[in-house]
């Protein structure tokens, strides 16, 4: 009997043994679905993460395009700005050159009828001289104002050419 009971003590002692074994793989089992489930949380980030980083690259790029389409119309608008004020300027100086030339065949033309009311008011009684004097008056205050009111806009041209570099500047 003794062999039985020493079979016994051994087959307890390996059931104590495989018992332990059990509640080790069990503690495994559980650490391991413990990983697999921090495993999947991370997919989850990961994939997560990944859609994020594919939203902010098409954001970057819709931002880069806008960007350079900014640029191309800021290049072309200073260009087309710089055009505008160069035919400005031309207009401006041709608009000079032809109120001058006005001015001057005005003055010819003013200084030929005076002359040629002088040569009448000699031969008209004193009346008709002092009516065709105070038209000469009033012809030459006429002419004052005309030149006032050029020299009126030549500023007000001068001004807004200022403003125009100024934004051009800006």
């Amino acid at each position: 009997m003794e062999d039985s009971g020493a079979i016994l003590c051994q087959i307890s002692v390996y059931k104590d043994m495989l018992d332990q074994v059990n509640s080790e793989i069990e503690a495994n089992i559980q650490v391991t679905r413990e990983i697999e489930s921090e495993i999947v949380k991370c997919s989850e980030m990961e994939s997560a993460m990944s859609v994020k980083e594919s939203e902010l690259t098409k954001s970057f790029l819709v931002s880069q395009f806008e960007l350079s389409g900014l640029i191309s119309v800021t290049a072309d608008s200073k260009n087309s700005l710089k055009l505008l004020d160069d035919e400005i300027r031309r207009l401006r100086n041709e608009h000079s050159e032809l109120l001058r030339r006005i001015t001057e065949k005005r003055e010819g033309f003013v200084k030929m009828c005076f002359e040629f009311q002088r040569e009448i008011c000699v031969d008209e009684d004193s009346e008709l001289r002092s009516l065709l004097c105070e038209r000469e008056f009033l012809e030459n205050e006429v002419r004052v104002l005309e030149e006032k009111n050029a020299d009126v806009k030549n500023s007000i041209l001068a001004y807004m050419e200022d403003e125009m570099i100024n934004l051009l500047s800006d």
